[in-house]
């Protein structure tokens, strides 16, 4: 009963999220669309689009891992599960800190509002600090990926 209410909760998640990521990113393209028409200078449109976008492939991701690990499968070794999925999850965040920390250290260049740059270096410092916990995480967890399996004598 449980694995059951399990797996429709993950469906109904996972569908919900990856509804979310495609919300983010048609309405980054209408956003953008609108504001070049209104004026807006195509870097900074182009700015936004990839801001929401990084958003989308994060959220969409998270579907992604949700659908394939509490959805489909009954996998109860959470080592497995982790060892498997963080990683993916993981690198995904970190590439989108580190854009978006690259993105708001150009716009800050632009602007002329270097005293505002410790937030961009502090984004990107999270980002190297996620991936080093992440190989710190990867290299202590046992190797044994495969599941064991139980010998079941009928």
């Amino acid at each position: 009963m449980s694995s059951t209410i399990q797996k429709v909760f993950a469906k109904v998640l996972s569908y919900l999220f990856f509804i979310l990521a495609a919300f983010v990113g048609g309405t980054s393209i209408v956003t953008a669309a609108t504001q070049y028409m209104e004026g807006e200078a195509l870097t900074q449109v182009l700015i936004q689009v990839i801001n929401s976008n990084i958003i989308a492939i994060a959220v969409f991701e998270l579907a992604m891992v949700i659908n394939k690990e509490y959805g489909n499968k009954n996998e109860h070794d959470v080592i497995v599960m982790l060892r498997r999925t963080l990683p993916r999850f993981i690198g995904t965040v970190c590439v989108a800190l580190a854009l978006e920390g690259l993105i708001m250290v150009i716009k800050y260049s632009q602007m002329d509002m270097a005293g505002n740059l410790y937030y961009p270096v502090a984004i990107v410092v999270s980002a190297a600090v996620l991936l080093i916990a992440l190989g710190l995480f990867m290299h202590f967890v046992p190797r044994d990926t495969e599941p064991k399996q139980l010998d079941h004598d009928d």
